[in-house]
């Protein structure tokens, strides 16, 4: 199974219709199962996109906003069904962005979503604060048949926020999927926030919940500093030579292949100005032929 997460910055980059480019160029040549987006936007005030732009489209449960014309998940996901390799996807806006921006959290999968969740994490909830922060998760059906797996993009706040704190938004997290996570393991990803050599925050609470960060886990990988230069949010506080604050974490010990850096100029051209993490896992990959065939005739 290969897992790609990455928070896309999308709209926001200045080579942004390149970087879309590139974006499904990459997925098209490596299909990961499952990918795990953050800041995923559309500007808000466009018109709706009519139906036969949102193929693939689940919306998510408790959801009642709309996807509009210019979203970058309805885009990319156009562009991948476009070069072969459909996928199923989910989108939810968390806050205004900027000012601007419907910001929001998507999932893709190349097997059909069976259920969909969202899981809000901060004190807040108001949209017009751009603290407000949530989780989407979804549940995927391979080869027909339901899996107990979860999977959970998520973009956390900081460690010392005195209106947000980190911790609680962990909580809040861990109470949502506890009952999932009694059944089957349950996967997040995305930017945590939380550099992993700093001692005694946000890094160290994850493990100490007892998950498993699967780049510790890889038999090979590479430095995986996901923030390589200065980005809002860390221009007063990001650490000389880079850090790693994006992960995929596992609620269950998983056999893990690799992780690797993705968009690091090395790895594919930059597309955000985070780097984006791919994880390929001894796991069974719940991408199916059949299950997509199954989902296809039932689209249509």
């Amino acid at each position: 199974m290969k897992i790609l997460t990455l928070n896309t910055h999308s709209l926001a980059e200045e080579d942004y219709e390149n970087g879309l480019v590139c974006t499904a160029g990459a997925i098209l040549k490596e299909q990961p199962d499952i990918l795990a987006f953050q800041e995923v936007n559309q500007e808000a005030g466009q018109p709706l996109l009519p139906e036969d732009a949102l193929k693939g489209y689940v919306p998510c449960a408790g959801f009642a906003g709309a996807v509009r014309r210019g979203n970058h998940a309805a885009r990319l996901a156009a562009l991948l069904r476009e070069g072969g390799c459909p996928y199923v996807w989910t989108w939810l806006p968390v806050k205004l962005g900027y000012g601007i921006y419907d910001e929001g959290l998507a999932l893709f999968s190349r097997s059909p979503i069976e259920e969909t969740d969202q899981i809000s994490l901060s004190r807040t909830r108001d949209y017009g604060n751009w603290k407000t922060r949530k989780a989407l998760g979804i549940q995927v059906r391979a080869a027909g048949e339901r899996t107990d797996a979860w999977f959970y993009t998520v973009h956390m706040g900081w460690w010392d926020d005195a209106e947000e704190p980190f911790k609680e938004q962990w909580e809040r997290l861990e109470a949502g999927v506890r009952e999932k996570r009694a059944r089957g393991a349950v996967w997040a990803a995305g930017d945590f926030n939380s550099p992993a050599h700093v001692r005694g925050q946000g890094y160290d609470y994850v493990k100490s919940s007892g998950w498993k960060d699967t780049y510790e886990l890889a038999g090979e990988r590479d430095e995986g500093l996901t923030v390589q230069a200065a980005i809002d949010g860390w221009r007063e506080r990001r650490e000389d030579g880079g850090m790693r604050i994006d992960y995929i974490w596992c609620s269950d010990c998983v056999k893990a292949e690799s992780s690797r850096l993705i968009f690091d100029g090395k790895n594919y051209p930059r597309v955000s100005d985070h780097c984006g993490i791919i994880l390929t896992t001894g796991e069974p990959a719940y991408a199916g032929d059949k299950a997509m065939q199954q989902s296809q005739e039932e689209e249509r």
